[in-house]
């Protein structure tokens, strides 16, 4: 698999003067985290590539609620709307680290008028737990944490700072936000050859992959554990710090990142199919997405690099078996594309929305193929340069 982008694409404001990676992010004078301003580049390329904009007449991620566990989140920027993040008991609306507010943009920050920057399903409520402060979580207090998330109802539970030690509590809290029907997405970020996360490598949670724009994997950590991969390297996101301003941190490069790309798009998919499970919705993310160049799974990239148009608007049936159960579909190269889109401005004719199908042909039982492009009238993808 091939992610590609032209030479002369230049996206404005991602300077490598800073060449940040999360785990020193700039911070004030006080230790935390600040922003780097106002990000007014093009539209960043994991958002081209994920493409939300293009889903959103048909889904924002509204009514889904998302926990975002990790180091809280600054509700001071306003790029979440007013209401957006949820209050209450175990809930942290500040962010001295900053990785919560980065991973909370990428879910759900507002389209704005000051930036070319959104977050993915824009429509859902945000909920900031806090576990940890730094690196390494304690994985009882993560357990605490996911169970907390359950209790509130989370249908989207995004470990956005996983723990570097498994635990039986940590199990057991992944086994009951599954039982309660959540979806339970966090990072393959180990830093260390033959490491794991946790819950990154609990069965059941959706171990997210990054890549970064030449598609080359950015973790470390590697396994038939790994289900899928999204941008993980020189990102755009909201910023902590913000003092009530619409401000961001970029270019920031961190694994554990794309899975919030995952979470959001996890977001639409149970907003556009409430009567999906969260093992279905899982499945049907592993199954539309652009398999790599083998077909079958990849032990950094998983079944490959997200698709959301795809895991939105494929007809599956709902007991279609996951990857690994029938033969690999064949896949076209990932690509980001050249231009980017208008920000807010998906191309679609109103009232005119063809979805993409997903061809089905027999093989022990049910065989599925992602079919990946629509092409709908007025639903022509961003032109892809080869």
């Amino acid at each position: 698999m091939r992610v590609r982008l032209p030479a002369v694409l230049a996206v404005a404001g991602l300077v490598a003067a800073s060449g940040l990676f999360f785990g020193a992010p700039a911070a004030s004078a006080q230790g935390c985290a600040n922003p780097s301003g106002t990000y007014a580049g093009e539209v960043p390329w994991g958002q081209r590539l994920v493409d939300p904009a293009r889903l959103w007449p048909l889904t924002r991620g509204d009514g889904q609620l998302v926990a975002v566990i990790g180091t809280g989140v600054d509700g001071q920027n306003s790029q979440f709307g007013p209401a957006q993040l949820e209050g209450g008991a175990g809930t942290e609306r500040t962010d001295c680290d900053g990785r919560g507010t980065i991973a909370a943009g990428i879910v759900g920050a507002q389209p704005d008028p000051a930036t070319s920057f959104a977050g993915v399903a824009p429509g859902v409520r945000l909920l900031p737990i806090r576990y940890t402060t730094g690196d390494g979580g304690d994985p009882g207090e993560l357990a605490e944490a996911i169970d907390r998330a359950v209790d509130r109802r989370a249908g989207v539970i995004l470990v956005a700072v996983p723990a570097v030690a498994d635990s039986p509590a940590l199990s057991g809290a992944v086994a009951r936000a599954r039982s309660a029907g959540a979806v339970v997405v966090s990072a393959a970020s180990a830093t260390q050859q033959g490491a794991r996360t946790y819950p990154t490598a609990t069965s059941g949670v959706l171990a997210v992959g990054s890549v970064n724009t030449a598609g080359e994997p950015v973790q470390t950590e590697a396994g038939d554990h790994v289900g899928v991969a999204a941008p993980g390297a020189d990102l755009v996101s909201t910023s902590a710090g913000a003092g009530g301003a619409v401000a961001h941190r970029w270019p920031v490069t961190d694994p554990s990142l794309a899975a919030a790309y995952v979470a959001g798009v996890a977001a639409l998919v149970r907003a556009y199919h409430p009567e999906l499970s969260g093992d279905q919705v899982v499945t049907r993310l592993t199954l539309t997405a652009h398999r790599p160049p083998s077909g079958g799974h990849d032990p950094r990239l998983g079944w490959g690099v997200l698709d959301a148009y795809a895991a939105v608007s494929s007809t599956l049936p709902a007991d279609v078996a996951p990857p690994g159960a029938v033969p690999p579909a064949a896949s076209a190269p990932v690509v980001v594309p050249a231009a980017a889109p208008a920000p807010h401005r998906p191309d679609v004719t109103a009232g005119t929305i063809a979805l993409a199908g997903v061809a089905l042909a027999a093989a022990a039982g049910v065989t599925v193929a992602a079919v990946r492009r629509a092409r709908g009238r007025g639903w022509r993808p961003a032109r892809f340069t080869p």
